[in-house]
């Protein structure tokens, strides 16, 4: 059989390659512990599932239109005005099956051979997985541990030129946890007058969860740039939703037609009762998500200190989503080798920084989406791990 070449170009995630070891580990009765996959520890809230279930008993059991039910499209137009005081149109609202999706048609509504896509590295692997299939130049926009692994707005601004078509950022980060202050936001959205060719793609799957008093600065607050805009959020994170794959995106609406098009070549559209479940998520109760918040932030507050006091070791405390991104360059291995010793020597799955890009070197990704005991438990087989190596 002869594939097509661009196939090469796809990356994976090695997260889900970690987690396959894990899980082989665990079959031969090793003891792991999985600060590795990025998913809440959580189940999704009670009146969520219940919501699915009536859909399916109500009949809901046929196609629905490629943009998403209008009742679920109104939902998340009131969500995004409750949270970020703006208005959005339902029309402008496009219902995804989980939030990778919105990445590539975005990738590829602007990624062609002889133009140039920026992306945070250490970032979301998929992001420059997708950028390289579409033939496009993949641009890292590196995030510095010295700012938080927040992206400088000033560093952007210079990394463009005419050949850029499309910036994709991501705050609060994956691997990093790092959240972008409001002043760099509202830089760079000044400095994008002078580039209005430049589309941008603005991931806010973690936009709820965010720690210390932070708040969210949703590009969706900046009118000057929504005629050029994607907002890529939805219902993984912030509900425990991973497995049920919904998400949503806000697109500009000289787009939305295409967008809509790609939906029925792809998926055809989202399966009914998870939409429902969608619906009773943003409307329902919210105190399970606040529940889930506190513990990531309780969690938080346990690990970084665990970390800084491994040998080799240094962290910056995360602004946000559930992942913290220590230095380990003291411990003289590098970030792969370290991954594969924690796991195979000490049953503990993490995932390398190198496997976010290339500035992902000398950090290990630690998911604290997991019990405070089972993280203790897990620093301290990493500690004497890092003991009998010296």
């Amino acid at each position: 059989m002869l594939l097509a070449e661009n196939l090469k170009r796809l990356g994976t995630e090695t997260a889900f390659e970690v987690l396959a070891r894990a899980a082989e580990l665990q079959r031969q009765g090793k003891d792991v512990i999985n600060l590795g996959i990025g998913q809440p520890d959580f189940q999704t809230p009670a009146h969520i599932v219940e919501a699915a279930i009536k859909a399916l008993r109500d009949g809901h059991h046929g196609y629905t239109p490629a943009q998403g039910i209008l009742p679920l499209r109104e939902a998340v137009a009131k969500d995004l005005h409750k949270r970020h005081g703006v208005e959005v149109s339902p029309d402008n609202i496009v219902i995804m099956p989980g939030g990778k999706p919105t990445m590539f048609f975005a990738v590829l509504m602007f990624g062609q051979p002889g133009v140039e896509i920026m992306y945070p590295d250490p970032g979301f692997p998929i992001y420059r997985s997708m950028i390289q299939y579409s033939g496009a130049k993949a641009v890292p926009i590196a995030l510095k541990e010295e700012n938080g692994f927040a992206f400088s707005a000033d560093e952007v601004l210079a990394q463009i030129t005419p050949k850029t078509s499309l910036i994709i950022l991501n705050s609060p980060g994956n691997p990093t946890g790092g959240a972008v202050p409001k002043e760099e936001v509202a830089k760079l959205v000044a400095g994008l007058a002078k580039h209005p060719q430049v589309a941008v793609m603005s991931d806010e799957i973690y936009s709820q969860m965010l720690y210390d008093g932070r708040e969210h600065e949703s590009f969706l607050r900046y009118p000057e740039i929504r005629d050029r805009l994607i907002i890529l959020d939805g219902w993984s994170k912030t509900y425990a939703m991973t497995g049920w794959r919904l998400g949503f995106s806000v697109w500009p609406k000289s787009i939305v037609e295409t967008v809509v098009r790609l939906c029925v070549n792809n998926h055809s559209c989202v399966n009914a009762p998870t939409q429902f479940a969608g619906i009773a998520a943003l409307e329902g109760p919210q105190d399970d998500v606040v529940k889930m918040v506190k513990a990531f932030d309780e969690r938080r507050r346990a690990i970084v200190p665990m970390l800084n006091q491994l040998p080799g070791f240094t962290c910056v405390n995360p602004g946000g989503a559930f992942y913290a991104f220590p230095n380990i360059t003291g411990t003289g291995m590098s970030a792969r080798e370290l991954q594969n010793r924690m796991l195979e020597e000490a049953g503990v799955a993490t995932v390398a920084g190198t496997s976010f890009g290339i500035h992902g070197e000398g950090y290990i990704r630690f998911s604290y989406a997991n019990s405070i005991e089972n993280i203790r438990k897990a620093i301290e087989r990493v500690g004497t791990l890092l003991m009998e190596k010296r």
